[in-house]
């Protein structure tokens, strides 16, 4: 190793070496030099030692790129960070191995998927393959997003009219950047404050004529098992999955009873309800007609399986029976109104329907409209009705006085 001020015109009349690399340091500036390869390749470098006595080099730039007093006065920047205790390749291989989005993703999927309901997970994954990969790189530093970027995205997707699939997909987000934070990959959530799109509870519910074209269109629809599935959704307001992961073993047709296994509910929770005659029945059917082997009440492909994808089954059914707007989870607020008109208080409904909080419960609360009209009716009949005989009727409010 040699030594000299070195300027533009001795960098570039630097012998290249044999074989390997020669560096040429500079008599100003300790650890400054000029490396240049077997190949003629020229770059500026520093040498330095850091606090923890490790020998370390640094490239600053291509000699075709920078003049010796630019990278001169730029090692002289380095050499002071070092000096406070700082590494500046430290900092590059830091930024070079920082996780990036693909990383986020996949460790999301290994260790956050799995503590999911598989049509939560499944939702989790329809929502990274369609928005969240599209819009951000893989290769995109996990530390490098910002609220901007979030904000963006929700943005785009609003735009398209799919309000709340942008609100679903800013909620995966913020789960996966709050891991990220637990995991020390960035210091805080970039989906904090970002203004979501308000949402509408959908009301829409079943017509007694709805229900008597549904029910015709049901008898006929080529798939029996599919029709058998809906019609358990009507008669126990069950979510899908419940319905479709229905397995044998989790009935007593003779106790009416169904318990439904905290993996298939949305609390995680074991629920049980009772069953009422029309679904005893059709269960029984079923089980009368069913092949050896079976675990599920409504099999897919072999015993194993269950059916899967009821959604294009329910599009023909409702083209059907003439119905729009409706969706499947439509029959479970339906199954809701049919016991708040009639009279069933909201934690009795809550109950069935296997809510952990009251105010989920809470939405029907005006569909006890016409039962409460119907009770106050009556009890104003059977007041104005006090004390009248069948000769001479005794109005309510009494006569007025003669003067």
């Amino acid at each position: 190793m040699s030594k000299a001020r070195l300027t533009d015109a001795i960098v570039r009349h630097l012998k290249p070496p044999a074989t390997g690399n020669r560096i040429v340091y500079d008599s100003d500036v300790t650890g400054f030099g000029a490396r240049v390869t077997a190949n003629g390749v020229r770059a500026y470098v520093l040498s330095y030692t850091t606090r923890a006595s490790r020998q370390r080099r640094y490239t600053i730039g291509g000699c075709d790129h920078w003049t010796a007093t630019d990278a001169r006065r730029k090692a002289k920047e380095l050499k002071a960070e070092i000096d406070q205790g700082g590494d500046p390749l430290a900092d590059i291989e830091a930024e070079r191995e920082a996780p990036d989005m693909a990383a986020l993703v996949a460790r999301f999927r290994d260790e956050h998927f799995p503590r999911l309901r598989k049509s939560s997970a499944d939702d989790y994954e329809r929502l990274l393959r369609n928005y969240v990969l599209p819009h951000f790189s893989e290769h995109t530093k996990v530390r490098d997003i910002t609220f901007a970027n979030v904000d963006a995205l929700h943005r785009k997707i609003t735009k398209t009219g799919a309000t709340y699939q942008a609100n679903r997909v800013v909620a995966v987000l913020s789960k996966m950047f709050s891991l990220a934070v637990r995991w020390g990959w960035r210091e805080s959530n970039p989906c904090r404050g970002i203004g979501r799109n308000r949402e509408h509870a959908r009301r829409r519910y079943l017509t007694s004529d709805e229900l008597e074209r549904l029910t015709k269109a049901l008898a006929k629809f080529p798939d029996q098992d599919i029709a058998d599935a809906i019609r358990l959704l009507l008669l126990t307001g069950a979510r899908r999955n419940e319905v479709l992961t229905m397995k044998w073993e989790h009935l007593d047709l003779t106790a009416g009873t169904w318990s439904k296994p905290p993996s298939s509910t949305k609390q995680n929770e074991a629920h049980i309800v009772p069953l009422s005659a029309p679904a005893r029945q059709l269960l029984a059917e079923r089980m009368g007609q069913k092949a050896g082997g079976e675990a599920y009440v409504f099999p897919g492909n072999g015993s194993k399986h269950h059916i899967v994808n009821v959604w294009h089954a329910w599009q023909r059914i409702c083209k059907a029976a003439e119905i729009s707007g409706l969706r499947l989870h439509d029959l479970r607020h339906s199954y809701a109104s049919a016991l708040a008109s009639a009279g069933h208080s909201l934690p009795l409904i809550g109950a069935l329907l296997g809510h952990r909080q009251p105010k989920t419960t809470a939405r029907y609360a005006h569909l006890f409209d016409d039962p409460l009209r119907r009770a106050t009716e009556q009890v104003g009949a059977t007041i104005a009705n006090a004390g009248k005989s069948a000769a001479e009727p005794v109005p309510l409010r009494g006569r007025s006085r003669k003067r």
